[in-house]
């Protein structure tokens, strides 16, 4: 994917955002969760837009976050935040519903899809989900789970300027949020890739010319034809998938391949966004 598709697809998705928080979560001071959150709330109890609070606290976030996760990634988040500020100065504060709940319902999902979205196209929304990302490289932690736990403060505060009614319709949308960030955003999972394949040579080059993952190969021998062959194991990212099967199907279409879902790795495996050796592989990675 191409740099301009993939500025498209976070610029779409900030714009949902904004409408997201503005026609669902704010007509009811039902609050986003971290510096979204507290931008939000700023915005009710103060004179200038939620959008503005949000480019005033994400600066220094964002300034870290440039430093530990690199200048693309900081530029995409930076562009979103824009976006998204921009899109609530201009999307006008309204009621969908009068009903707190649906919004709540609604507001989550929406929002926790189009945080999901910009995370995947390598960007972020700023404030919790930079912190949140420089965390879950440390350790294999879902990212919604992690941001939602970081997010919970906003809630107690919130309690406290609003009501503990709102403050509860605010961690239910938090909670939301970060359950469908996580089926979006996979970065997290890990999965157990087994390759028994007559070119076990061939693949095994091809793997490792493209990928930093270790592989383990076995000899193998097919029990209902004898056919000798190589049994390859690894450990790859979710998100890595899409680059290893072409790999795989162009060596050999006829490859048995079995992908499972791995609870937790341990030793040296590489969690950073660098598993990728192919330059042409880069240009086309979406997360």
């Amino acid at each position: 994917m191409n740099k301009w598709m993939r500025l498209l697809i976070i610029f779409i998705s900030s714009i949902v955002l904004g409408v997201a928080f503005n026609m669902f979560l704010l007509p009811h001071e039902i609050l986003a969760g971290g510096v979204t959150g507290i931008a939000m709330m700023l915005g009710l109890i103060t004179p200038l837009n939620a959008g503005l609070w949000m480019i005033i606290l994400n600066i220094p976030i964002l300034v870290v976050g440039w430093m530990k996760l690199g200048k693309n990634f900081i530029a995409n988040s930076l562009f979103s935040v824009v976006v998204t500020s921009i899109s609530m100065l201009y999307i006008p504060v309204v009621q969908i519903t009068e009903d707190a709940l649906l919004s709540t319902v609604f507001g989550g999902v929406i929002a926790g899809a189009s945080m999901g979205v910009i995370i995947r196209y390598y960007s972020s929304t700023g404030g919790f989900d930079v912190i949140g990302l420089l965390l879950s490289m440390k350790r294999d932690i879902p990212l919604g789970a992690l941001v939602f736990v970081l997010n919970s403060a906003v809630v107690f505060v919130s309690g406290f300027v609003f009501s503990w009614e709102l403050a509860m319709y605010t961690m239910a949308s938090i909670y939301i949020s970060g359950l469908v960030i996580d089926r979006v955003h996979t970065r997290h999972i890990k999965l157990s890739l087994m390759v028994v394949t007559s070119q076990g040579d061939v693949v095994k080059k091809e793997l490792l010319d493209n990928l930093y993952r270790g592989i383990t190969v076995v000899d193998g021998e097919g029990a209902y034809s004898s056919a000798k062959v190589k049994v390859l194991y690894s450990v790859i990212g979710r998100h890595e998938l899409a680059f290893v099967r072409p790999l795989i199907k162009n060596i050999d279409p006829n490859a048995f391949v079995s992908i499972s879902e791995t609870m937790e790795v341990m030793g040296n495996f590489r969690k950073d966004d660098n598993f990728m050796k192919n330059p042409m592989l880069k240009s086309s990675s979406v997360s």
